[in-house]
C-alpha cells in the first residue's frame, strides 16, 4: 500500500522532570530526549516502523534540525524525497517539559512564520491512503483532490478554518477534543449527551465523513451502525503523552488500511497510544506491531 503523509515536521527536545519547574529557580536535570515530532511526520514514522511503504511530504529548515529531521526519516524508511529545505527560516523546533509524577507535558514552540507554501508535489497521483495533519493547506488539499480514490484522515487538532475546511473533503474526520470544542462552541463534561451532542453539531457540516472525537483518557467516541459508542482505551501509568495523539492516528491509518473494521481500529489504535505514553519521547514510545496485537489479546478478554 503507498501511504502519504502530508504536514507539520518539527525536531523535539524532551526534558523529563518529576514535577513542574518552580520559576526563577535553578534545576538540574539529569537526562534529555531529543527526537523528530509533528502529528503528519510522526504519523509517517511509525507506519514505516511497521513496515508501509510510505511518504511524508512537508518543510524543514536548511539546517542541523532540518537535517536531523530527514535523517531519522530515512533511517526508518520513510520517502523523504518530498520533503522541502528552506534556507530562509529555521526548522520549527519544540522544547517539552514532560512531567513523569503525572504524564503531563508543557510544550514550548518556535514555529517560523516565514515558511512558503510548499510547492505541489504533482507526480504523487498513485496514493492509496492520505494522513493530513492541516500544515500545508494547499498542497494538502491538491494530494487529496489529485487521488479521488484514495482513503484520507485528517488527523484535526485544532478549529482553524484550513484544517475546518479540510474535514469536508476526507473520509475520516479524526478530531481531538479541542477540535470539537472549538469548532462547535459546546463544552465536554462527564455527561454523555453533551458528548452526543458535539458528535451531531459536526454531522451537520460533516454530513459525508466519519467522524472520531478522541478524548485522552476517556478514549473515543463514534457512531457505529447508527449506535453511539464511547471506546475506553487502556487504563496505564502515564509517563509521557508527547505525541500520544500522533500515534493514535498514524496507527489508525494502519488499521484501518490493512482492512480492519472502524470498532476494532480505534481500539487497536488507543491500545498504540496508550503503550506509548509509558515511556518517553514520542519516536522512542511507539510500540512494535507484536506488542500492540499482544495487548490487544488482553484487552479482549476485559
Amino acid at each position: 500500500m503507498k501511504i502519504v503523509c502530508v504536514g507539520h515536521a518539527t525536531y523535539d527536545i524532551i526534558l523529563p522532570v518529576n514535577e513542574f519547574p518552580k520559576e526563577n529557580f535553578k534545576h538540574r536535570i539529569n537526562k534529555r530526549v531529543e527526537c523528530g515530532g509533528g502529528p503528519a511526520a510522526n504519523a509517517a514514522y511509525l507506519l514505516a516502523k511497521w513496515k508501509e511503504d510510505v511518504s511524508f511530504v512537508g518543510m524543514v529548515g536548511n539546517d542541523y534540525y532540518g537535517q536531523a529531521i530527514i535523517k531519522e526519516l530515512n533511517i526508518i524508511g520513510v520517502n523523504t524525497e518530498y520533503i522541502e529545505k528552506n534556507s530562509s527560516a529555521s526548522t520549527d523546533t519544540s522544547y517539552i517539559i514532560s512531567n513523569e509524577s503525572n504524564g503531563s507535558r508543557t510544550i514550548l514552540t518556535t514555529k517560523t512564520k516565514e515558511f512558503p507554501a510548499l510547492s505541489n508535489p504533482i507526480d504523487l497521483t498513485d496514493a492509496e491512503y492520505i494522513l493530513v495533519d492541516g500544515e500545508h493547506y494547499e498542497t494538502a488539499k491538491e494530494v487529496i483532490l489529485r487521488n479521488p480514490r484514495a482513503i484520507s484522515i485528517l488527523d484535526a487538532g485544532k478549529c482553524k478554518k484550513e484544517i475546518a475546511n479540510l474535514g469536508t473533503i476526507v473520509n475520516y474526520l479524526v478530531c481531538s477534543k479541542e477540535f470539537a470544542e472549538a469548532c462547535t462552541g459546546i463544552k465536554i463534561d462527564d455527561n454523555f449527551d453533551t458528548i452526543v451532542n458535539v458528535y451531531e453539531k459536526l454531522k451537520s457540516v460533516y454530513t459525508k465523513q466519519v467522524i472520531i472525537i478522541t478524548l485522552e483518557d476517556r478514549g473515543s467516541f463514534t457512531v457505529i451502525d447508527g449506535k453511539y459508542e464511547l471506546i475506553p482505551t487502556l487504563k496505564v501509568k502515564a509517563v509521557d503523552s508527547t505525541g500520544a495523539g500522533d500515534i493514535f492516528h498514524g496507527a489508525f491509518m494502519y488499521f484501518i488500511a490493512q482492512g480492519n473494521e472502524l470498532k476494532k481500529s480505534i481500539i487497536l489504535s488507543s491500545i498504540t497510544s496508550a503503550i506509548s505514553v509509558t515511556r518517553i519521547g514520542t519516536r522512542y514510545s511507539i510500540p512494535t506491531l507484536d506488542e500492540v496485537m499482544k495487548a490487544y489479546s488482553k484487552y479482549e478478554v476485559i
